[in-house]
This record gives C-alpha cells, structure tokens and sequence, in this order.
C-alpha cells in the first residue's frame, strides 16, 4: 500500500477494504451539517446553544446527531464542565483541525461559485420541465 501522501484519486479503490471505510468517512464529513460544523469551530470551541442559534435551519436533535458522529470519528471532543446546570462545549480535535483545512476550502468554493450554480440548476430545471417525459438512463 502506497503511503497517504503518494496515493492517486482512485487508488482507495484498488485497497482491500479501503473503498467502504473512505466511502463512510466521506459521507460523515460530507454532509451539510458537517461541514458547516467544522468550519464554525474551526473559531474555536463552542456551545450547543451557540451552535444552535448560528447554524440556520438545524433543529437540535441532527446538531446532537452530527456531533455525536463527528465525536465518534475523533474529529470532535465534547468537554462537560461541573457547573450548575453543566456547561458542554465542543471543540476540534488535533485530527479535526486536519480537515478544517479542506473543509474550508469546499465551503469557500460554494461560496463563490454560488451564481454560477445557481445559473446552472435554472438552466436544468427548465429544460426538465421544457422536455417530453425523459427515457430512464
């Protein structure tokens, strides 16, 4: 096996038992959620609550979810501080602060081909529409 730093694009897919492993990490770090929680404690460690009311449209139990795989897959830590009522913050990980790198860069590219997306799916969404019911591909 080639080391990380060396490997191609589609060499995990040649790795005996590579391909299933990358393909879960990269649906756990893919997703929406993830991402944008990533790049939120990519500032530095924060609060549930904090976290609740900045990323708009999660509801409390997908930011549980979220954080709880992205803890699991040591990309997070949660840290409970003995205080009344308790108080939990979560922060990245040495592993986490790896991604946060690529992570940003994904969310960065969004960002500034948001138009030319945006143009794109227009531009799809009436040629569906515009078009006689499509042969299955």
């Amino acid at each position: 096996m080639k080391s990380r730093g060396n490997m191609k694009g589609t060499d995990f897919f040649r790795t005996d038992g590579a391909c299933p492993f990358v393909r879960e990490v990269l649906t756990r770090v893919g997703d929406k959620w993830s991402v944008l929680i990533i790049v939120l404690l990519g500032d530095g460690p924060k609060r549930f609550s904090d976290m609740k009311r900045t990323i708009e449209g999660i509801s409390q139990r997908m930011l549980t979810h979220t954080l709880r795989g992205l803890e699991r897959d040591g990309l997070v830590l949660r840290t409970v501080f003995p205080t009344v009522p308790p108080r939990v913050d979560y922060a990245l990980t040495p592993l986490g602060k790896t991604l946060l790198r690529t992570v940003t860069e994904l969310a960065n590219w969004a960002s500034v081909n948001r138009s030319e997306i945006t143009l794109a799916r227009t531009k799809f969404d009436r040629r569906e529409t515009a078009a006689p019911e499509r042969v299955a591909r």
